[in-house]
């Protein structure tokens, strides 16, 4: 005898199911990568207006793109330490390491310019993986970790500057070094066609390293267990996730792109010098923090941290060219931070306003 198949809407007194709900979407406007490009293109626009020469490619664009090129690998530096929930505030010396490191290849090693970037590279790895091992083995808070380590790297490369140099700086300049700095796209060619003289080559850099930790955090089990890890440690502790490792190699990858960051404001300047990196962290964390990387962890954008680069170098570049004078110049550059901050804020409340009004 076959049990009777009773339909689920019937009214049995024995099961109720529960009508689903139409999923809501939050507007397209919500976006925060969006609001961070309108405001970018706004913004260079406005500034185009009330000083032409801002868009002027050569004496004005090239040098911006170039600086946010730089920046935009500092802010990507940061950004893989706070995917986990930590910082690193030796951001900029442990560039100024890894500048250090290329100099002396290039001045004492004769080295070509490749294996000078390759040992620059190394530098900032080790370091950046000494500074996560010590994190994990001692339990000690990444912040006092890392404040730790930018007074000991201050010190240390200082005393080697002073001890290999007699100028506190490395000028010896290998083959392409010069062509690195100042070409452009514009001397790129393929047949008739060339590419735009804003964009330096400098800039391949800062786009491989955004399409490798792009992969590496959408496409890779790893990118996954680090976003865990910063989400919730502890469970990603009983999930299986080596939640010890995974924090030094966010913190070997952060190294790693400081330095890669070091390499390229030396190139900019055409010099390896101690000073290099001294004014690395602030925009380490505006770029990733505008971008929408959660300083809690859990959440990254690398095209994020793009775009807030971008908007932090256009308005500095863009208020300098008004003649706004340097005290002014950080006034006004945090009071529009603010408001982009809360503009973003407010946004993203009035929209989950209306979801929950329409659920």
């Amino acid at each position: 005898m076959k049990t009777p198949v009773i339909p689920p809407d019937s009214d049995t007194g024995t099961a109720e199911t529960t009508p689903s709900r139409p999923v809501h979407r939050l507007p397209f406007w919500v976006n925060q990568r969006l609001g961070l490009l309108v405001l970018v293109v706004i913004l260079t626009a406005l500034f185009g207006v009330l000083r032409p020469a801002f868009l002027d490619e050569r004496l004005v664009l090239f040098p911006l793109l170039r600086d946010i090129s730089t920046l935009t690998v500092v802010a990507l530096a940061q950004m893989v330490v706070l995917s986990v929930g930590h910082m690193n505030l030796a951001v900029g010396r442990m560039a100024a390491l890894g500048a250090l490191f290329a100099g002396f290849g290039y001045d004492r090693l004769s080295l070509p310019l490749p294996l000078g970037l390759v040992l620059c590279l190394v530098a900032g790895a080790a370091i950046g993986a000494l500074t996560g091992w010590i994190i994990t083995r001692t339990g000690v808070s990444s912040f006092v970790v890392t404040l730790a380590m930018d007074f000991a790297l201050l010190g240390l490369v200082s005393l080697l500057y002073s001890a290999l140099t007699e100028n506190a700086a490395f000028t010896s300049k290998p083959s392409g070094l010069a062509e690195l700095r100042s070409y452009s796209l514009a001397d790129i060619c393929v047949g008739p066609v060339c590419g735009s003289p804003a964009v330096p080559q400098l800039a391949q850099f800062t786009v491989l390293a955004l399409l490798g930790l792009g992969f590496l955090y959408a496409c890779t089990r790893i990118g996954r267990e680090l976003l865990l890890t910063g989400a919730n440690p502890a469970a990603a502790e009983l999930s299986g996730i080596p939640t010890g490792r995974r924090v030094i190699l966010a913190h070997t990858l952060s190294g790693l792109l400081a330095a890669l960051a070091g390499f390229m404001a030396a190139v900019s300047t055409g010099t390896f010098r101690a000073s290099i990196g001294d004014d690395f962290m602030l925009p380490s964390f505006l770029g990733s923090v505008l971008g929408g990387t959660l300083l809690t962890g859990g959440v990254v954008s690398v095209l994020g941290a793009l775009l807030g680069t971008s908007l932090v170098g256009v308005i500095r570049k863009g208020l300098d060219l008004l003649g706004v004078g340097l005290e002014s110049l950080n006034i006004y550059l945090g009071c529009v931070l603010l408001m982009a901050l809360s503009a973003d804020r407010v946004r993203t409340v009035v929209s989950y306003r209306k979801v929950v009004r329409s659920t």
